[in-house]
């Protein structure tokens, strides 16, 4: 090894003289030029050198030469004669292409390393992009962004249209399943079209191009649909002259051979991708997309197909639908056009919508199809949240969007989001009765264990009485029997929200608050075992600590623990509790975290963390023998766990 890094080496010896007797570099800057690539030499001579030790390598020598590079222009400024280019000049690339060589043949399955290759090489026109590209195609021919680089490379850099279109076609057989690949043949034939016909357009023999300018196509519909307005420049007598009728023929006549040209193009080229990928949605709309941007011959006709393809392959699918209608829509909705619910192009999008729950009854359907109308309603009022119960101007769009959720709700196409926002549609348009009747019947009937709907509806329900200070004993009756009857339906598992609700409403109501936690322990108890059910048994304890204090939340907590197979969370929730009291000088508080710390260790005597915050305790509240014996315990009990051991405090 050493002798290959010192025949290396000593290969770098005329650059490293040159740089020298040019004044590049001193004798101290090139020995430690010397030192460093030694040092790098020998990272990539070791049975396994890592890729990091060759982009290490390339960076050092990118970041050299660059140096060199600056070094040269001064002495250049300050001698004022331009000296031929020596070996010293090509040498600092040449030493990276050879790593870079090294590092892809190691690496050959790195797409990344040889992409980075590729950027070098295009960057330095050194000459070797060629071959460069050659080898990653045949190493990844799978990989269809290699394809479209080298493709990109033939068409940009070298003009070489033939060689490009040869690329992407080779491409195509081999990924033909690439959506970018045949996207990005389309958008190469077009441009090298528009370039033909640009460069036309400079000889004065055409005009226009094939990109399609929006301004300009709008200016035009304007034109024709007021041609009246505008004063004919040819004169009657002219108009009769026979050589200007024979000169307008032939204009008629004159065929645009590009626009027919990128017309056939996009008609061959559509027609192999969707052979080729008739499943793929994407690919569709970016054919639409670009035929959208593109002024070519029959493209209403072209458009059409494109759409009735569409609507054949994937008139089941809802996410065809919701892009038709936002197609339909173009730009007639924005925030800062606005749009109102009369607009042609929303009545249109609606129809579509209409059309397509018809063909596809799914509530991602009516999902879809309200995210669009709370958009236009948003956007016609200049406001993210979209409707308030202040006067709207959509008022017949906030109509209609009340009769789809009607609607979804009578094909049983409502989900519980949905039915969530249709509670909460009620309460921004201040319409509350509505709401908690909505609310009511939802919670009745399909929703019973939904605990957002059972939220929203409590929710209302306190909002209407905290309009008098000092609620009545009726209505406190009221309150916790709908509160009763929600966490009794809704599952343990996902009615947090619920019980911290009822938590903090009856917390100053003694009688309500002790009934409460009454049932969270008959809920425990009937609960599975999980870290959902034990954080409801810590929420009641810090609820019993705050209101009643420390006495009634350790008999709280010891109620939870009796339980059979009380969780980690709660033993944890418990010991926080009191080591917090503890710290401030409560007594028998130590006394009790041990006491909770040795239940939680026989029942869960294999948790490694459980055995390094006992043994924090006793190093933080305890003396050395207890913190000792809590570690000799640990170390016996889990037969010498390297985690406890790393994670000790003892030398």
């Amino acid at each position: 090894m050493a002798d290959v890094v010192q025949y290396r080496l000593e290969r770098m010896v005329d650059e490293l003289d040159d740089l020298e007797r040019r004044g590049i570099f001193t004798r101290a800057e090139i020995a430690e030029i010397v030192k460093q690539r030694r040092k790098f030499e020998y990272r990539l001579k070791r049975p396994s050198p890592l890729k990091q030790d060759f982009l290490a390598y390339i960076d050092y020598e990118t970041k050299l030469d660059e140096l060199r590079i600056l070094r040269r222009k001064a002495v250049s400024r300050q001698s004022d004669n331009k000296k031929k280019k020596s070996i010293s000049d090509f040498a600092g690339v040449a030493k990276i292409v050879e790593i870079y060589r090294l590092a892809t043949m190691r690496f050959k399955g790195d797409i990344g390393l040889w992409f980075r290759y590729l950027e070098f090489c295009r960057q330095k026109r050194n000459g070797r992009m060629k071959k460069v590209l050659a080898q990653v195609i045949r190493f990844h021919p799978k990989v269809a962004g290699v394809w479209i680089y080298a493709a990109a490379w033939e068409f940009d850099r070298n003009l070489n249209v033939a060689a490009a279109r040869a690329l992407m076609q080779n491409g195509l057989r081999v990924c033909s399943n690439s959506e970018d690949l045949w996207v990005e043949y389309l958008r190469m034939e077009l441009t090298y079209l528009n370039k033909l016909k640009v460069r036309r357009v400079a000889l004065g023999e055409d005009k226009g191009s094939l990109v399609r300018d929006k301004k300009a196509v709008e200016d035009e519909k304007w034109k024709d649909e007021n041609k009246d307005l505008f004063m004919s420049l040819v004169d009657e007598k002219e108009e009769n002259d026979d050589s200007v009728v024979e000169d307008v023929e032939d204009a008629s006549e004159k065929v645009d051979v590009f626009r027919e040209q990128g017309s056939n193009v996009l008609q061959a080229i559509y027609g192999g991708a969707i052979e080729a990928l008739p499943s793929s949605f994407d690919l569709r709309k970016r054919f639409l997309e670009i035929l959208e941007a593109t002024d070519m011959a029959h493209s209403d006709e072209m458009r059409n197909t494109i759409l009735s393809d569409l609507k054949r392959d994937f008139s089941k699918d809802p996410e065809y639908w919701n892009w038709l209608a936002r197609h339909e829509m173009s730009d007639g909705i924005s925030k800062e056009t606005g749009v109102e619910f009369a607009n042609p192009e929303l009545q249109k999008a609606i129809q579509v919508f209409e059309e397509g729950l018809q063909t596809v009854n799914s509530s991602s359907m009516f999902e879809m199809y309200i995210k669009f109308l709370m958009e236009a309603i948003a956007w016609s009022n200049g406001d993210d949240d979209g409707i308030s119960h202040s006067s709207n101007p959509m008022e017949d769009c906030i109509s209609h969007l009340i009769n789809v959720y009607q609607k979804a709700d009578g094909t049983g196409c409502l989900t519980e989001e949905l039915a969530n926002d249709y509670v909460s549609l009620y309460l921004k348009l201040g319409r509350t009765n509505e709401a908690q009747k909505l609310a009511e019947k939802l919670c009745s009937g399909k929703f019973e264990g939904s605990a957002k709907l059972w939220l929203s509806r409590v929710s209302i329900e306190l909002g209407s009485l905290s309009k008098n200070s000092t609620p009545s004993k009726a209505d406190l009756q009221s309150v916790f029997e709908l509160l009763s009857n929600a966490l009794k339906k809704v599952p343990i598992s996902v009615s947090e929200s619920l019980w911290l609700t009822a938590f903090k409403f009856f917390a100053h109501q003694r009688t309500y608050f002790d009934k409460l936690v009454e049932m969270s322990i008959l809920s425990v108890a009937k609960g599975n075992a999980s870290d959902h059910v034990f954080s409801l048994a810590s929420a009641v304890v810090k609820f019993v600590l705050e209101t009643k204090g420390s006495h009634s939340a350790r008999k709280t907590y010891k109620r939870f623990l009796a339980l059979p197979r009380p969780g980690l969370v709660v033993y944890k929730d418990c010991i926080e509790i009191e080591t917090n009291l503890a710290s401030l000088g409560e007594k028998d508080c130590l006394k009790n975290a041990r006491k909770l710390y040795e239940s939680a260790v026989s029942t869960y005597s294999q948790n490694v963390e459980l055995w390094k915050d006992y043994y924090s305790l006793e190093t933080k509240m305890g003396t050395s023998e207890t913190a000792n014996g809590v570690y000799w315990r640990a170390r016996k009990t889990l037969k010498e766990s390297a985690d406890f051991i790393v994670g000790s405090d003892l030398s």
